[in-house]
C-alpha cells in the first residue's frame, strides 16, 4: 500500500512536476480555438492548417522517441530543462511571426519540447515518488486535465482581451516560464536522487521493442488516444449534424473534456492500490461504448449524458499513465516503455481522425464512422486487459 501523503522534501518536485504537466497540453489544443484566427492573420491554406492540426499527434511520435537516449545521456531533469526551454522558444515565436510556413516550423519546435517532456513524466514520477506513484499520477494527470480545460475555454476570451491570438499565445507562455524557473532547482538530481543515481540502467526502445508488454502498451495507447482525439475533434459537429444548434454542441465538448477531470484524479490513484485493475478498465469501456451507441441510436434525447459517458470513456488515459509507471521496476526502463508507447501509439493516434473525416466527408453520414470507433473498442479491451495485469516489462526482456 503506498503513502498517501508527501514529505517536506517532496514538495519542490510535486509542485515543480504538477506545473510542468499544466503546460504539456495548452501548446497543441490552444491553436484549434483560434485556427480560424490564425488561419485568416496569416493566409494560411486548407492543406496547411490540416497539417498543424496533426502536428501534435506527429511531435509525440518523432521527438517522444528521443526522449529515452536523451535521459540516458543526461538524465532525466536536464532533458526536461531542455524542452522547457524548446517549448517557450517555439511557442513565443510563433506568436511573432507573419507568414505560415514559419508559424508551422515554430509550432514543431514548440511541440518537440512538449514531446520530450510528456514521455518523462512517468519517469519523473517514478524517481521522485517510488511509494506514491497512484498518487503523484493522480495529482500530474488532474493537472494535465485542467491545462486542456483552461486551454479549450480559455484562448478566445484571452485572445478577445489582449488583442487577437498572437496576444493569448503569449500570455500562455508566461505559465511555461513559471514552469522553468521552478524546474531549475531541479537540476541538481542530474547527479542522483537519495544517493541512487538519476539513470539506473540502460533499458532501451529497440529492447522495448521486443517485448509483448511494449507492444500491448503501444497499441492500448494508441487505439485509445485516437478514440480521444476523434471524440475531441468531431463531437461538435456530430451534434450539430443531429441537429443541436452550434453554442448547445460546443457545451457538449466542453462537458466531455470538463467531466474528465474527476475520473484523471481517481483513475490512477485506484489503479494502483490494487493489483490487477481490470474491472476499472472494463467499467471505463463500458462507457465509451455507450456513448457511442447513444450517439448512434438518440444523439439529441440526452446528450450532455453522451457527452459524459465519452468522458468517462477516455479515462483509459489517466490508466494508462499510471501503468506506465507501474509496468517497469526502473526509472530507465519506465522511460523506455513510456517513450515507446507514446511514440508508437501516437503514429497510430493521428490516423483517427483522418480516418474518421475521411469516412464522413465520404458517406456524408456518421454511422459508419461511430460504428468504428464502436468496433475499435473489442481490440481495446483485448490489449487493455493484456496490459492491467500484473507483470513488468523487466520481465519480458531477454538479456535481463
Amino acid at each position: 500500500m503506498e503513502t498517501r501523503s508527501f514529505t517536506r522534501d517532496a514538495w519542490l518536485p510535486l509542485l515543480a512536476v504538477l506545473l510542468l504537466a499544466f503546460n504539456l497540453r495548452p501548446v497543441a489544443i490552444s491553436v484549434g480555438p483560434a485556427l480560424t484566427a490564425i488561419s485568416r492573420d496569416l493566409d494560411m491554406s486548407g492543406t496547411a492548417a490540416g497539417i498543424l492540426t496533426s502536428l501534435p499527434a506527429l511531435a509525440f511520435a518523432v521527438f517522444g522517441a528521443l526522449a529515452p537516449e536523451l535521459s540516458r545521456r543526461i538524465g532525466p531533469h536536464r532533458t526536461v530543462g531542455i524542452a522547457l526551454v524548446v517549448l517557450i522558444v517555439g511557442q513565443a515565436s510563433r506568436a511573432l511571426v507573419t507568414s505560415p510556413g514559419a508559424f508551422l516550423l515554430l509550432s514543431t519546435v514548440a511541440l518537440a519540447g512538449m514531446a520530450l517532456a510528456n514521455v518523462l513524466l512517468p519517469t519523473l514520477v517514478r524517481l521522485h515518488f517510488p511509494h506514491r506513484v497512484g498518487l503523484a499520477t493522480s495529482l500530474y494527470s488532474l493537472t494535465m486535465t485542467i491545462g486542456v480545460t483552461v486551454a479549450s475555454a480559455g484562448t478566445i476570451p484571452l485572445a478577445n482581451s489582449l488583442g487577437g491570438w498572437r496576444g493569448a499565445f503569449l500570455a500562455g507562455t508566461g505559465i511555461a516560464v513559471a514552469a522553468l524557473i521552478v524546474w531549475l532547482p531541479m537540476l541538481r538530481y542530474a547527479v542522483g536522487i537519495h544517493g541512487r543515481p538519476a539513470n539506473d540502467g540502460a533499458v532501451t526502445l529497440q529492447q522495448v521493442a521486443r517485448t509483448r508488454m511494449g507492444w500491448y502498451m503501444a497499441v492500448f495507447f494508441g487505439v485509445q488516444s485516437a478514440q480521444a482525439y476523434t471524440i475531441f475533434g468531431w463531437l461538435p459537429t456530430i451534434f450539430q449534424d443531429a441537429g443541436l444548434d452550434e453554442v448547445t454542441a460546443g457545451l457538449m465538448l466542453g462537458i466531455a473534456t470538463g467531466a474528465g477531470i474527476i475520473p484523471a484524479f481517481i483513475v490512477p490513484t485506484y489503479a494502483t492500490r490494487v493489483r490487477e485493475p481490470v474491472g476499472l478498465f472494463l467499467t471505463i469501456m463500458a462507457f465509451l461504448a455507450s456513448g457511442y451507441l447513444g450517439l448512434l441510436l438518440a444523439p439529441t434525447s440526452v446528450p450532455w449524458l453522451w457527452a459524459i459517458c465519452l468522458a468517462l470513456g477516455t479515462a483509459s488515459f489517466p490508466l494508462i499513465l499510471a501503468l506506465l509507471g507501474l509496468r517497469a521496476r526502473t526509472s530507465s526502463g519506465t522511460a523506455a516503455l513510456s517513450g515507446f508507447a507514446q511514440s508508437v501509439g501516437y503514429l497510430i493516434a493521428a490516423a483517427g481522425p483522418v480516418a474518421v473525416g475521411v469516412m464522413y466527408s465520404r458517406l456524408g453520414d456518421w454511422t459508419v464512422p461511430l460504428l468504428t470507433q464502436l468496433g475499435l473498442v473489442v481490440p481495446m479491451v483485448w490489449v487493455g486487459i493484456q496490459c492491467t495485469r500484473q507483470w513488468t516489462l523487466e520481465d519480458g526482456i531477454p538479456s535481463r
